[in-house]
């Protein structure tokens, strides 16, 4: 009797924690018509379902996003960026070309001879794997 109360305590401590965890990274967000979160928001489409307007280039995306994926923003033209030519395929990607190849080394890992190459994908974010 004594383990099993043992047991829930611990339980029930270690829910509360993930509870609280969750509790603090959990925000009720509301956003209505006008708003703006990057894009204009249009529309709400359900309690957590929002329809906002997409570019041009963007059009064969679903224009409908859930609460989670959305973030406030407060609009400013100065924040508005070049829109670049992308090509989505049917399949939901994109075909980025390499910038360029910055380094390469080779490594022994689990007796093999692996060789690693870091690719520059844009210069202007620096986003390279």
């Amino acid at each position: 009797m004594k383990k099993v109360r043992m047991v829930r305590n611990r339980m029930q401590a270690s829910q509360s924690m993930q509870k609280a965890y969750a509790d603090r990274r959990r925000r009720p967000f509301e956003f209505a018509a006008g708003d703006h979160v990057f894009f204009r928001i249009t529309r709400r489409v359900g309690p957590v379902a929002y329809e906002i307007a997409l570019t041009p280039q963007l059009a064969n995306l679903h224009p409908v996003f859930h609460v989670s994926q959305l973030r406030k923003y407060l609009f400013d033209p100065t924040h508005v960026l070049p829109a670049e030519d992308i090509q989505i395929r049917e399949d939901l990607t994109v075909e980025v070309p390499p910038i360029a190849l910055e380094d390469n080394k080779v490594e022994e890992r689990r007796g093999e001879t692996v060789s690693l190459v870091k690719v520059i994908w844009d210069r202007r974010t620096g986003d390279s794997t």
